[in-house]
């Protein structure tokens, strides 16, 4: 791993945190907003949702990305998802998406999971070569979606 990078656990709200969410959430998506403070708080307590940050030295102390395990039991066992892994457009090309990928993993790996499972858009060209390479298969499913309230 690069020694400029670092990747962490973040499990404290924070200011830092809250203005790395409201810059990076926009820049994966722009369906969903970034959250508010408390719905940051209420993710980082929750036992389910496990957020890695990076760090990388080229940008000081800045937030450069984020990364979500979840992990979540079920009647079949224990299941790992990672979700909304991003890296400052600033920023892309030097790892850090995997580094925060491989965090998730090994976060998952410890915990006992036996599998973890993503979503990439077919859109996210370099995010889905990255996912390959790491050796994550891409599966034949249907993935479904209901909108609990229409806008």
């Amino acid at each position: 791993m690069d020694p400029a990078l670092t990747v962490f656990r973040a499990d404290q709200p924070s200011e830092e945190l809250y203005a790395a969410c409201q810059r990076l959430v926009p820049q994966l998506t722009n369906n969903n907003p970034p959250p508010s403070r408390q719905d940051l708080a209420l993710m980082l307590a929750s036992p389910a949702s496990i957020l890695f940050a990076a760090r990388h030295a080229d940008f000081g102390d800045e937030i450069i990305g984020l990364a979500t395990l979840i992990l979540y039991r079920v009647p079949t066992g224990l299941r790992g998802y990672i979700e909304d892994v991003i890296v400052d457009e600033r920023a892309r090309g030097r790892r850090i998406g995997e580094a925060l990928t491989q965090a998730c993993l090994e976060h998952a790996r410890q915990a006992g999971a036996p599998q973890v499972g993503l979503t990439s858009n077919p859109g996210r060209q370099a995010a889905n070569r990255l996912y390959q390479r790491m050796g994550f298969e891409l599966r034949q499913t249907n993935v479904y979606r209901y909108l609990l309230s229409k806008k």
